[in-house]
């Protein structure tokens, strides 16, 4: 299952982690992003130990939605040593996501 980062933790949770990060920005509301949420939570499940799988609620933490430009959701990003290296908008298929961490 995805954990949970906010404003307050993305940096120790991302951009510091050595190993790849994806992050899911969704939010409650989001018809899309509840059916891309199983899809990250199954990822999560997948790269256990080699990657980092993060949701991130743009409601309730909108200086680092805004900060990486968010402007539709679900947006999902992967980062890896910090750098922003992919970015993914809209419903995806899990082996794009998958792909984009290996």
């Amino acid at each position: 299952m995805a954990l949970e980062t906010s404003d307050a933790t993305f940096e120790r949770d991302v951009l510091k982690s050595a190993d790849p990060v994806l992050v899911d920005f969704w939010a409650p509301w989001c018809g899309p992003c509840k059916m891309v949420g199983p899809i990250i939570d199954t990822i999560a499940v997948k790269t256990e130990g080699k990657a980092k799988v993060f949701k991130l609620n743009v409601d309730e933490n909108q200086t680092t939605a805004c900060k990486y430009g968010i402007t539709g959701i679900p947006t999902v990003l992967v980062f890896r040593n910090g750098v922003l290296e992919k970015q993914f908008v809209g419903l995806r298929k899990e082996s794009d996501y998958l792909n984009a961490l290996n």
